[in-house]
């Protein structure tokens, strides 16, 4: 198992494209676990996430955004806004709840329930019991 730290700055100049560098390296592997602190000091504050990777498989489970029909598009997007409202709600930032390629593995699979959910790649036990329920909703309203 691999091991790399990204430092999501939040100062509007650096904040996006941090997360940004970060998600395409989430895409690019097979995470096994993530974990988060918060940092803060003098000169700046951050967000510290470690994870913890392998290289992917060749078999293919992840999909591109230009892979998504209009109708998992429009799923894909509500998927987002429901993860950036959680987010800001919780005080963090979008990528501890789900990543975009956990997103549009949802989109394609459109899942009906909470079993169907967890055999989403990358959804499993845990993401299911916290944010199932949610997500379950999201896709039943469109």
């Amino acid at each position: 198992m691999n091991i790399k730290v990204f430092n999501i700055r939040l100062n509007k100049e650096f904040c996006q494209d941090d997360q940004n560098k970060m998600n395409e390296f989430l895409d690019s592997v097979e995470v096994k676990l993530t974990s988060a602190n918060f940092v803060t000091n003098e000169k700046v504050n951050f967000w510290s996430a470690v994870v913890f990777y392998e290289s992917k498989k060749e078999s293919k489970t992840v999909f591109d955004l230009d892979e998504l029909t209009v109708e998992e598009e429009k799923i894909y997007s509500a998927l987002r806004q429901w993860r950036k409202d959680l987010a800001e709600k919780l005080g963090w930032s979008a990528f501890r709840i789900c990543h975009n390629s956990h997103l549009v593995s949802i989109a394609k699979a459109k899942p009906g329930n909470l079993d169907e959910l967890k055999r989403v790649k990358s959804f499993g036990q845990t993401r299911t019991a916290n944010y199932g329920d949610d997500i379950i909703s999201v896709l039943n309203a469109l």
